[in-house]
């Protein structure tokens, strides 16, 4: 039984030590746009599910996208976010708020999309600037992804930290590109509380199954050694 127990507490302890992603839709997956093209949001629209446009306009791309030189797979599942919009290239991009609590510290990880084209539409940098508290909020951070990898949109991940003030917390991830630049991707947001746990994420569920099942197992076991 002792074995028995050891197995159930390591699958729990395993589900449970997984932290709950406050960001809704942070790979942007909903709404799905048309396979191999995107749909444009404009400045205050909602439809990108979880988030508000702010700025002219941004993209919601397929990442199965093909343009002139490029390729432009998704970080995290099928889509991606162009900051950047239909070739407006400007201060724009999207912001989600999430509840939070005041003095607790809390982890942001997301990627950055870049296409390196020194001679064409997409430029050669993509830098997203990070705002709390709204598009002319607190600068937190100007994210520059530098690949040079032609050919293909490529991914880097950033990760960063802030401490609550209020009991939520607004995010504005923003187009730091110039102007000439067609192409700034963002993809695959989490944002965690620091040493906090949740309920068990989809991954970590057949550790729980194993640890329960080992359990059902040995205590037939050891019922039937007392018969």
């Amino acid at each position: 039984m002792n074995h028995f127990r050891g197995y159930l507490f390591i699958g729990l302890l395993t589900c449970f030590s997984a932290k709950a992603n406050l960001i809704t839709n942070g790979s942007f997956e909903s709404p799905v746009a048309p396979a191999g093209s995107f749909d444009n949001f404009g400045s205050g629209s909602t439809g990108i599910s979880g988030w508000t446009v702010v700025g002219p306009e941004v993209s919601v791309v397929s990442g199965t996208y093909f343009s002139e030189c490029c390729s432009f797979p998704a970080e995290s599942g099928s889509q991606w976010l162009d900051l950047t919009g239909d070739v407006s290239n400007t201060v724009e991009g999207v912001q989600q708020t999430v509840a939070t609590t005041p003095g607790t510290e809390y982890d942001l990880t997301f990627w950055v999309g870049n296409i390196y084209d020194p001679d064409g539409v997409y430029g050669t940098t993509s830098t997203v600037d990070l705002r709390l508290g709204g598009i002319d909020g607190t600068l937190l951070g100007a994210f520059t992804n530098s690949s040079t990898t032609t050919g293909t949109q490529t991914w880097e991940e950033f990760t960063t930290s802030f401490t609550a003030t209020s009991t939520s917390t607004t995010l504005d991830f923003l187009n730091g590109d110039p102007s000439n630049d067609n192409s700034n991707g963002l993809d695959n947001i989490t944002l965690t509380a620091v040493g906090t746990s949740a309920i068990p994420e989809p991954a970590t569920l057949p550790l729980l199954a194993i640890g329960i099942a080992s359990a059902g197992i040995l205590r037939r076991r050891a019922l039937g050694a007392k018969r």
